[in-house]
C-alpha cells in the first residue's frame, strides 16, 4: 500500500509541472513514432502476398499465446490517452500564457500549438475508425473472409483488398496520414529539444530527418490504398 501512495504524489508531481508534461508528451511520442515503422514494415507485407500477409497477421494475433497484441494495444493505448491530455493541457497552458503576456513569439507559438492540437484530434478520430474498420472488423466479420491457402484462418489480406476499394475510406485514410506525417515532422523535432537532444548545431540535421522520416512513413502508408484502389493490386 505505502508503494501505491508514493507513487501517485510523484505522478501528480510530474503532471502539474511543464516540463514534465513536456516530458510525457516528447516521450509517449517516441513510442508512437518507432510504432509506426514497425507497423509500415509489417502492412507492407501486402506486396509480397496472401500468404506472406496472412502469416504475420496471424503471428501477431498469437504471439505470447494471445497476450502479445493485446499487451501492445494496451501499451500503445496508454501513451496516446497521456500524450494527446498532456498535449491539450500544455495547450491550454499556452493559450492563457498568451492572453497575460502577448507578443509575436508567444502568438506564434500558440498557433503552431493549436494547429497540432487540432491535427492530433483528427488523427485520434482516424485511429478510433481504423481500429473498428479493420482490428474489431465491424465491417468485416471474421466469417465473410476465409484464407484460400488455409480456410480455418481469417483472411487478413482480402480484408485489406477489399476495405481499400471505397474511394472515400481511401480519401480519408490519405488525409489523416498528411496530418498525421505532418504532425510528426514538427513533433519528432520538439521531442528532440524536449529530450536536450537538439542544438543549433544539430538542428538542421534533426529537421531533415524529421521531414524525411515524415516523408516515408506518408508514402509508404498510402502506397497501399493508392496502389489498391486506383491500380487495382489484389483485385
Amino acid at each position: 500500500m505505502s508503494s501505491q501512495a508514493s507513487c501517485f504524489p510523484i505522478v501528480g508531481r510530474i503532471w502539474s509541472s511543464t516540463i514534465g508534461r513536456k516530458l510525457l508528451v516528447a516521450l509517449t511520442g517516441a513510442v508512437l513514432t518507432l510504432f509506426l515503422a514497425g507497423h509500415l514494415a509489417g502492412n507492407l507485407l501486402v506486396f509480397v502476398g496472401r500468404e506472406a500477409f496472412n502469416d504475420y497477421a496471424e503471428f501477431l494475433h498469437h504471439m505470447i499465446h494471445g497476450a502479445g497484441v493485446w499487451i501492445a494495444r494496451a501499451v500503445l493505448l496508454t501513451c496516446l490517452v497521456i500524450h494527446v491530455a498532456a498535449t491539450i493541457s500544455l495547450t491550454r497552458q499556452n493559450k492563457a500564457a498568451r492572453q497575460a503576456y502577448e507578443n509575436k513569439a508567444t502568438i506564434q507559438a500558440s498557433k503552431s500549438s493549436l494547429v497540432m492540437i487540432w491535427s492530433g484530434l483528427t488523427i485520434l478520430a482516424f485511429i478510433i475508425f481504423h481500429l473498428l474498420h479493420f482490428t474489431v472488423r465491424v465491417s468485416y466479420p471474421a466469417a465473410d473472409f476465409q484464407d484460400p491457402l488455409n480456410p480455418e484462418r481469417f483472411d487478413a489480406w482480402g480484408m485489406v483488398i477489399k476495405g481499400f476499394t471505397h474511394p472515400l475510406t481511401v480519401l480519408f485514410y490519405v488525409i489523416a496520414m498528411g496530418l498525421l506525417c505532418s504532425h510528426i515532422s514538427h513533433g519528432v523535432q520538439s521531442m528532440f529539444q524536449t529530450l536536450g537532444l537538439r542544438s543549433k548545431k544539430s538542428a538542421p540535421l534533426l529537421r531533415a530527418l524529421s521531414i524525411g522520416y515524415a516523408v516515408v512513413i506518408f508514402f509508404g502508408f498510402i502506397s497501399i490504398p493508392i496502389s489498391i484502389l486506383v491500380f487495382g493490386y489484389g483485385r
